[in-house]
């Protein structure tokens, strides 16, 4: 099995704008369905007048501390500052600041923008920054916070209280999507169960998902199915905090980085979805659209999965024709509809002895539980 995709026959959502192509070629490339549905759009850096107000303040009182918390993010502060003439002198204060950094993307970042002597913790945690922070002196000193994306209240409050005057750097302010025909698309699915795994590769995207499931008045069904049905998987804590307030559980990666979030998922969802039996000699793994044979993946259709599903449920059970009709797409078919449905499906699985017809009682999978036990197959 080890030549076979491993998300071969399953869905997989994804809410990012940015490099979501690249993402869902990832994805694509290990067998999944991708569907495609970007929660947000990106205000671009040259016309956020809030972004370079900030800058300014910077300029003008310079922060004795500055926290950076993406590489990315701080890149594009740099640059943004350096196109309204303000980069020189925001280099300057960046000098003479204490630095901060949350992971080592950031820290490249400082340095490539010729800043050293920054301080980084190793779990790329924000809880452990502030941890750093609350070490020091902090009665009357100006801090300014590079943020991106979702805003981080809990520390801000925190370092108020310690006495510290916050300036929040918001770099790159996010709006929905011009068509947003794409994310109701992908909302509606996510309701309706038909994905495996949701990703999430920022905090906004998260909010802004959630907002429009709720506007759509889908909030109760999205929040129910990414409870059970539908894997919820975050590319790191940051990204992880609007579900987690939600009280979703969440999956993410060990490393916070996109290779890592497509091993992680690659990894979880066959272990959570796929449903595994041993049925004349052969080994059936259920997925999301199709099933894995041995070493071969087919997809039988609808109609097929459906009955393949209804049949493993109660492996070795004779299933009457009534029993099946009822599984059907539609709800409603006769027993010739039932011979032709069987009979395509056999064909779809190549092996006709997977699924034995009973006389005069109905259809049953060729389990064999004592082989199943033994691992003889």
């Amino acid at each position: 099995m080890a030549d076979v995709s491993s998300l071969a026959g399953f869905t997989i959502g994804i809410t990012a704008a940015r490099r979501r192509e690249e993402f869902g070629a990832a994805l694509a490339r290990r067998g999944a369905t991708v569907l495609y549905g970007p929660a947000i759009r990106i205000v671009p850096l040259e016309n956020d007048d809030e972004l370079r107000r900030a800058t300014q303040a910077c300029v003008d009182a310079p922060p004795d501390i500055v926290v950076a918390t993406t590489g990315i993010g701080f890149r594009g502060w740099i640059e943004a500052a350096d196109g309204w003439g303000l980069g020189e002198g925001l280099l300057d204060v960046l000098k003479r600041a204490t630095l901060l950094a949350r992971g080592p993307k950031v820290v490249g970042a400082m340095h490539a923008a010729g800043l050293f002597g920054e301080w980084s913790p190793e779990s790329e945690s924000s809880t452990e920054v502030l941890e750093r922070l609350l070490t020091m002196d902090l009665q009357g000193r100006r801090v300014a916070i590079q943020l991106h994306g979702e805003p981080l209240p809990d520390m801000v409050d925190v370092l108020h209280e310690a006495g510290a005057t916050v300036e929040q750097i918001q770099v790159y302010r996010w709006t929905l999507p011009v068509d947003t025909a794409p994310l109701v698309k992908l909302c509606q699915q996510v309701a309706a169960r038909e994905m495996q795994a949701l990703t999430f590769t920022s905090a906004p995207a998260a909010v802004s998902f959630l907002q429009i499931a709720d506007e759509l008045g889908l909030g109760d069904q999205v929040r129910d199915a990414l409870h059970s049905e539908v894997l919820a998987v975050a590319v790191g804590p940051v990204t992880a905090a609007p579900l987690d307030r939600a009280g979703i559980p969440v999956v993410q990666p060990n490393r916070s980085r996109l290779g890592a979030m497509v091993r992680e998922i690659s990894v979880q969802v066959p272990a959570r979805f796929a449903r595994r039996v041993v049925a004349a000699g052969h080994t059936l793994e259920l997925r999301g659209t199709g099933v894995l044979i041995d070493d071969r993946f087919v997809s039988p259709g609808p109609s097929g999965m459906a009955l393949l599903r209804s049949l493993v449920e109660h492996p070795g059970q004779v299933h009457t024709r009534a029993e099946l009709s009822a599984v059907l797409p539609g709800g409603s078919a006769d027993d010739h509809a039932i011979e032709v449905a069987i009979g395509r499906l056999r064909t779809a699985l190549g092996e006709p002895r997977i699924i034995q017809t009973v006389v005069k009682r109905g259809y049953r999978l060729a389990f064999d539980p004592e082989v199943a036990s033994s691992g003889r197959y």
